[in-house]
C-alpha cells in the first residue's frame, strides 16, 4: 500500500489523527485534527509540537510524555478552547510507535465528543435546578408511571406485579429484565412511585448510549483539575439523593466501572473523580438489562460480584407473544391515548384487525403495538379500525408467513429436545439438580437456569 493511499485512509476517517517523531516534531496531522485545534495543517506540520501549542508543556503534553516514557495513555479525556475560541471535548488515546523495538514517534488518536457532553452537562444542570425547587406535592418528580399504568389480565404478568409492589416497600436493589420494549421503564418508575422515596428523585441513565470515561462522570461527578477542561459537578448518585437511580441496560457498563459500581451498593460511598472525599449517599438503585442475567453472566457482559449483588430480587417481565391476552386491552388503552391526540373518534375495532394482531410473534412487543396501533389511527376515516390500516410491512409478513410451509421453528425443536433431555437426567437422579448437572456435563446454575425458562 503507497504512502498516498494511507494518508488518505488516514484523512478520511472521523477521528483527530497527531503523530510526532521523538524529537517532538509532527510528522502527520490529519484534517480532524486541524478542525479541533482550529489550525490548518501546514501550520503544525514539520514543527515541534511546543512551538505550535504553547499552551503545552513537556508534563501536560500526552505525546510528549508518552515519548518519554513508553507507556501509552488510554481512554484520557480532554477539554479545552482552541484557539478561535471553540470548546472542544476529546477523549484520546495515545501511543508509542515501535520500530525494531526502537521508540520511533507518538500518535494521539482524538475522538470529539463536545456535543454529547454539552447535553449530559446540560441535563446535570437542568437536574440540580430541579432539585433546588420547593418541591409541590403535584411536581413531576422525573417518573410518571405507576403500577395502574400497566394493563394486563395474564397471571404471570400479575405475579411480576404483585412482586413489584412487595420489593417496592423496601429499599433493596432490584434487577428487571425483559425483551426489548416489554417496558421495562414503565415497570421502575411504577416501582419508584410506589415506595417510599415517590417524593425524591427519579433518575434514569443508559449505560449504552455514552463513552465509559463520560458515563464515570456523569455518575461519579468530577472536581476542578481532575482532568483538563474539567469543573466541580455533581454526579448521577448525588443527584439521586433520598431517590431512585435507574441503570438501563446495565450489562454494557465497561466492567471497570462496574467495579466503581458494586462498592457504591456496597457501602453507599460516592467519591468524585479527581477527589479524595467520598459522599454518603441514599440511593435506590435499580437496574434493567434486555437478556437474561445469567446470559449477560455467561458471556462476560457482567462481573459475577456484581451479578451476585443484583440479583438479591429480581423481576422478569415476559413478552407479549407469551401474553397475547393482553393485546385486546393495549389496543383498547393505544385508541383511547390516540383519539386523544390526533382529536379522533375512533370506538370499534374490526375482528380481522384484532386477529391480525393476535396472531403475530411481536419482536418488538409492546413498544411495537403502539408503533402499530399509531400507524392505523392516523389512516383511519371513520370510527373502525379495518385491516387495510395496518402498515404496509406488517401486511406483507403476514402475507408471507400465509404462503410459507408449516414446519417447526427451530428454535423450537431444540427447546423440546432439550426439555425431554433434561426431564429424562432428573427422573435418573430423582430430581436432584447437582447430579442432573453433573450427568449432562454442565454447570449447576447453568441447568437451574434452563429449567426455569424451560418448564415456566
Amino acid at each position: 500500500m503507497s504512502d498516498e493511499m494511507v494518508k488518505a485512509i488516514l484523512g478520511s476517517i472521523d477521528e483527530a489523527i497527531h503523530v510526532i517523531n521523538n524529537e517532538g516534531v509532527t510528522i502527520y496531522y490529519n484534517e480532524m485534527a486541524a478542525k479541533h485545534d482550529g489550525l490548518t495543517i501546514d501550520e503544525v506540520l514539520g514543527k515541534h509540537l511546543l512551538d505550535v501549542f504553547p499552551s503545552l508543556t513537556e508534563k501536560s503534553s500526552t505525546l510528549l510524555n508518552v515519548i518519554k516514557t513508553s507507556q501509552p495513555i488510554y481512554q484520557l479525556p480532554q477539554s479545552y478552547k482552541n484557539i478561535r475560541g471553540v470548546q472542544i471535548d476529546t477523549i484520546n488515546t495515545t501511543l508509542p510507535i515501535i520500530v525494531n523495538d526502537n521508540l520511533v514517534g507518538a500518535i494521539e488518536i482524538a475522538k470529539d465528543y463536545s456535543q454529547l457532553k454539552h447535553l449530559s452537562n446540560k441535563l446535570l444542570d437542568l437536574q440540580q435546578k430541579s432539585n433546588k425547587k420547593t418541591k409541590k406535592p403535584n411536581e413531576m418528580n422525573g417518573a410518571q408511571y405507576t403500577m395502574n399504568d400497566i394493563l394486563t389480565v395474564n397471571p404471570e404478568f400479575k405475579l411480576v406485579l404483585k412482586q413489584a409492589r412487595n420489593v417496592a416497600q423496601t429499599s433493596s436493589t432490584v434487577l428487571v429484565f425483559g425483551e426489548t420494549g416489554t417496558g421495562k421503564e414503565l415497570l421502575v418508575q411504577s416501582i419508584h412511585n410506589f415506595s417510599s422515596r415517590s417524593h425524591g428523585s427519579f433518575i434514569a441513565q443508559n449505560c449504552a448510549a455514552i463513552p465509559e470515561s463520560l458515563l464515570e462522570s456523569i455518575l461519579f461527578g468530577t472536581v476542578k483539575g481532575s482532568y483538563t477542561g474539567a469543573i466541580d459537578r455533581a454526579g448521577l448518585f448525588e443527584l439521586a439523593h433520598g431517590g431512585t437511580l435507574f441503570l438501563d441496560e446495565m450489562n454494557s457498563m465497561p466492567l471497570e466501572l462496574q467495579a466503581r459500581l458494586l462498592r457504591v451498593l456496597e457501602d453507599g460511598m460516592v467519591r468524585r473523580i479527581g477527589s479524595t472525599k467520598v459522599f454518603k449517599v441514599d440511593v435506590r438503585v435499580i437496574v434493567a438489562m434486555n437478556k437474561h442475567p445469567e446470559e449477560c453472566l455467561r458471556d462476560g457482559e457482567i462481573r459475577a460480584d456484581l451479578f451476585y449483588r443484583l440479583n438479591v430480587f429480581s423481576l422478569q417481565i415476559p413478552p407479549l407473544k407469551s401474553r397475547k391476552e393482553d393485546i385486546p386491552i393495549l389496543i383498547e388503552h393505544f385508541i383511547n391515548k390516540f383519539n386523544l391526540d390526533f382529536n379522533k373518534k375512533v370506538t370499534n375495532t374490526d375482528d380481522e384487525f384484532i386477529n391480525r394482531l393476535v396472531t403475530y410473534h411481536w419482536p418488538g412487543n409492546v413498544r411495537e403495538l403502539k408503533h402499530i396501533v399509531e400507524h392505523a389511527m392516523n389512516m383511519v376515516e371513520g370510527k373502525t379500525l379495518l385491516p387495510e390500516y395496518l402498515p404496509p410491512h406488517f401486511l406483507q409478513h403476514q402475507s408471507t408467513l400465509i404462503h410459507e410451509p408449516s414446519i417447526q421453528p427451530l428454535k423450537q425443536l431444540l427447546e423440546e429436545t432439550e426439555r425431554k433431555v433434561i426431564s429424562n437426567a432428573l427422573r435418573i437422579t430423582d430430581g436432584n439438580v447437582m447430579r442432573a448437572s453433573k450427568l449432562l456435563q454442565i454447570p449447576r446454575q447453568t441447568l437451574q437456569y434452563k429449567m426455569n425458562k424451560l418448564f415456566k
